[in-house]
């Protein structure tokens, strides 16, 4: 029903930046098909820990950050070409981790997908 795509992780030093994007397709955006999505955002997991939600936006552009990336973060979303960005600034090392990016189906079927995940490093 829906494939997500994520690119642009690589390694950083620390203070730097790093966009990463995802872009999404499927049978749901076909011409002439019935589905649409809702939010979409980003998770990231770093290893052994738990994959924790940092940022999501709504269809209309409603957006809301975890505290640990709000002012340093900034998601957009282009609903024309179904792609979900996340510009990263002011890299710590704690924010290595494996980034994954998600979408909401609403319909026809209701349900959750995400991406492969992109590995973001950042060096001290």
């Amino acid at each position: 029903q829906v494939q997500l795509v994520e690119s642009g992780g690589g390694l950083v030093q620390a203070g730097g930046s790093l966009r990463l994007s995802c872009a999404a397709s499927g049978s749901i955006f076909s011409i002439g098909a019935m589905g649409s999505i809702g939010a979409m955002g980003w998770y990231r997991q770093a290893p052994g820990k738990q994959r924790d939600w940092i940022v999501t936006i709504t269809s209309s552009g409603i957006t809301n950050y975890a505290d640990t990336v709000k002012g340093r973060f900034t998601i957009s979303r282009d609903n024309a070409k179904n792609t979900v960005d996340l510009e990263m600034n002011s890299l710590k090392p704690e924010d290595t981790a494996v980034y994954y990016c998600y979408v909401e189906v609403r319909t026809p079927t209701p349900g959750q997908y995400w991406g492969q995940g992109t590995q973001v490093t950042v060096s001290s």
